[in-house]
């Protein structure tokens, strides 16, 4: 039987409350589908007062101060916190915490770093991420380039691991990084049991964006476009040719393109591709075979779907995925 792991989610002023409370519950749900043996995590809440005002006002009290050592196995968990667009780098709560990280080295020694939201900016101050991959809620990822200028700052992935240093996006993204977690610890039963009660519909994974493909490309004011994307995610399994889009817009297939190009960011066909290959994993997923799945998304055959999974980036394959979902 493996120790169990001490879990310190340190907690200093303006926390964000679902950034630690949704992880903390899916390790406290793991803890009871193991009732034949010890649990597999010690929870603590630590910070540098023993009282700390959450993001929406509530205080938390009794938290323990920070240890001054940590024993393997330990992880350490940094949430986000309020306001994280005007802190300073002298924010006195902030040094604290920025210190005693110098200090013990989560993500050495047996002891594991995990960062939810802008929790990663604590770490990129302390030096925790120079020479790793690391990615933070996308609001933030400027900053966290400025802290931590030596670090690999991955843009647009729910969460990413380098070694025993793990990142998140913001606020769900932990309680998918969580799930992720539990898995490797106590295996994919239990995690598929805590999703289940936290009614946790799909598990995102470390190669899934932070923002889902429904509302990607959509951060715009042009109402031609969003009739386009509105009509495609709505039926992206029709027919769809650049010139039929264009049609829906009153204007001509190259008009369209360098529309796309100016207020998405992405082709018509790229975004296209974008919602079936969210359908396709979703399918995957919930244990649809890749012919059945391709069929679901709108993608002609197989191969179809194989090519735009590579075209895409996607790490593994289609029939991969569906073996782990």
């Amino acid at each position: 039987m493996s120790a169990p792991v001490d879990v310190f989610f340190v907690l200093p002023r303006g926390s964000l409350i679902l950034d630690w409370a949704g992880p903390a519950e899916a390790l406290r749900f793991a803890n009871t589908e193991l009732p034949a043996r010890a649990p597999a995590f010690n929870l603590h809440f630590v910070a540098p007062r023993a009282d700390s005002a959450s993001s929406v006002g509530a205080t938390i009290a009794g938290l323990a101060p920070l240890p001054e050592r940590l024993d393997a196995p330990a992880w350490v968990v940094l949430v986000g916190r309020t306001s994280t667009g005007h802190r300073r780098d002298d924010d006195q709560e902030d040094r604290i915490v920025i210190d005693w990280l110098r200090r013990l080295r989560p993500g050495s020694q047996g002891v594991r770093l995990v960062t939810v939201c802008s929790g990663a900016l604590l770490a990129a101050s302390a030096g925790l991420f120079a020479r790793r991959r690391a990615t933070t809620h996308h609001a933030d990822l400027g900053e966290l380039a400025r802290r931590a200028p030596d670090a690999i700052v991955v843009p647009d992935r729910v969460f990413v691991q380098d070694g025993e240093v793990w990142s998140s996006a913001g606020v769900t993204a932990g309680i998918d990084l969580a799930l992720h977690l539990v898995a490797a610890q106590c295996g994919p039963v239990v995690a598929a049991r805590v999703a289940q009660r936290m009614a946790v519909a799909l598990r995102r994974g470390p190669d899934d964006p932070q923002l889902s493909p429904f509302l990607a490309h959509r951060q715009h004011f042009n109402a031609r476009l969003h009739r386009v994307q509105d009509a495609l995610s709505s039926a992206p399994r029709e027919d769809w040719s650049v010139a039929r889009m264009a049609a829906l817009a009153h204007t001509t297939p190259r008009t369209l393109t360098r529309l796309f190009g100016t207020h998405a960011g992405i082709t018509p066909l790229a975004y296209l591709r974008g919602i079936r290959l969210a359908l396709a994993r979703s399918a995957l997923s919930a244990g649809s075979t890749v012919t059945a799945a391709a069929e679901a998304a709108g993608f002609h055959s197989d191969l179809q779907l194989r090519r735009a999974w590579r075209a895409a980036g996607l790490s593994g394959s289609p029939g991969a995925l569906r073996e782990t979902g």
